[in-house]
């Protein structure tokens, strides 16, 4: 007998986009002359032989999207920036309705699919709490029982009788999961929203998340551009590329095929950093522009070179409490190498104007040669909003060098990162 709680066959999705004359505002003159005009055109068009072609086309953002999820189990949903994997978690969610397929979900759902999810701004924190566990249909003694163990989790105890429009991104994103985890929901689905979060509070709810499956035998649906936490956290994922399902299984299996997919296309791809649209981030300032180089003024980058990261950066007005983050990957097997972080070793003043560069120089690498990529994060806030984030920022290309000075090019075969060492024979 089967044990899934969701199961969905043959799911479709699809938008009508109209193309219509760009405005900067419409006021009530506008509607009343375009009425007029929209009359007297379909008027025209009855008298005439000829019509005119609609402008609108139609988009499908899932298309025949079949899956199969078990009780208890912790989902990965990958998938590049418009692969579909937010309109899949809406439809799971009861906000927008399938246009084609069948889904069947077996228990009560909570969703966090943005700041905010469910809440009231007018109403407090309290108040907020009681109206997602009615919503979520939680008895009132229900809610009661778990209030305390929400506010804690929370940690909003002094801003409870506030209004949520006087919390900030992070604290509203901290109450909003706190009551959807809380609130013994059969199904939590979780979308990319964690990302507003501190360090902390994101390692608080991915334990969360995990005692929720392990312990209670929950479910959880968990959307993330962060492949070692989808790697950690979940048992089996799947990967939606451009609304169709291409890819399934093992998490480490369906993210190797998502990082190749991805780096595939970037090589392939003459789109600018700055026009980039596979980002994620509030979009309160921008990444531009990145380069890699030696630091040594040597044409190639060698495995004993110092590194050399320029990032160009753009904001619509001065950055408060910066943080540059860069980590360096190895093109091959995708493991992380180097984590370069301005919040960590310091060098950049609390604040930026709206437009420059920042360089980080590294010491010299002792890497074996092959090619490397680098992952690049702008935080703002002191560490409590990412404003933008790039995966394949940048790629390089290192030449072997006799870095141990035995005359001897090391190769690479089973290790990427090199150190100096000493051998010696004892009696």
């Amino acid at each position: 007998m089967s044990d899934a709680v969701i199961q969905i066959k043959g799911l479709g999705k699809k938008y009508v986009i109209s193309h219509l004359r760009a405005r900067r505002y419409t006021m009530l003159r506008d509607k009343l002359t375009d009425g007029a005009r929209a009359s007297a055109k379909r008027l025209w068009q009855s008298f005439s032989k000829t019509s005119e072609t609609p402008k609108y086309e139609e988009f499908w953002a899932l298309k025949d999207v079949s899956m199969e999820v078990n009780r208890g189990e912790i989902i990965g949903i990958i998938g590049r920036n418009g692969a579909g994997k937010s309109t899949l978690l809406k439809i799971l969610s009861r906000i927008t309705e399938p246009t084609t397929g069948r889904i069947e979900i077996e228990g009560r759902v909570a969703s966090l699919l943005e700041v905010g999810t469910g809440f009231h701004r007018e109403l407090s924190g309290r108040e907020n709490i009681y109206l997602n566990g009615a919503i979520l249909g939680m008895t009132r003694a229900e809610i009661n029982r778990k209030f305390d163990e929400i506010v804690a989790f929370a940690e909003v105890e002094k801003f409870l009788d506030t209004p949520v429009k006087r919390y900030s991104s992070g604290m509203q994103v901290r109450l909003a999961f706190a009551v959807a985890a809380h609130l013994e929901p059969d199904i939590l689905i979780v979308d990319e929203v964690l990302a507003v979060g501190d360090a902390a509070f994101q390692k608080k709810c991915l334990g969360k998340m995990g005692d929720v499956s392990s312990q209670e035998g929950r479910t959880v649906l968990f959307v993330s551009h962060n492949m070692e936490t989808l790697q950690a956290l979940c048992q089996r994922s799947y990967l939606l590329e451009s609304g169709k399902l291409i890819g399934q299984g093992p998490t480490k299996n369906v993210v190797d095929q998502y990082l190749q997919s991805v780096q595939v296309l970037m090589l392939s791809e003459s789109t600018s950093l700055e026009q980039r649209k596979d980002r994620s981030g509030d979009g309160s300032a921008r990444i531009i522009s990145c380069q890699i180089t030696s630091a040594d003024d040597d044409e190639v980058i060698r495995s004993t070179s110092r590194l050399k990261v320029t990032i160009g950066y753009r904001s619509e007005k001065p950055i408060l409490h910066p943080q540059f983050s860069a980590i360096i990957y190895d093109y091959h097997s995708n493991i992380g190498l180097i984590s370069l972080d301005s919040d960590i070793v310091g060098g950049i003043p609390d604040v930026l104007p709206p437009e420059g560069q920042v360089t980080c120089v590294t010491e010299p690498l002792f890497l074996t040669p092959g090619r490397g990529y680098i992952n690049l994060s702008l935080i703002r806030a002191g560490g409590a909003i990412t404003a933008d984030h790039i995966q394949y920022a940048a790629y390089f290309d290192l030449e072997g060098s006799n870095i141990f000075g035995s005359g001897k090019i090391p190769e690479r075969d089973l290790v990427v990162c090199l150190r100096q060492h000493a051998w010696t024979v004892e009696d």
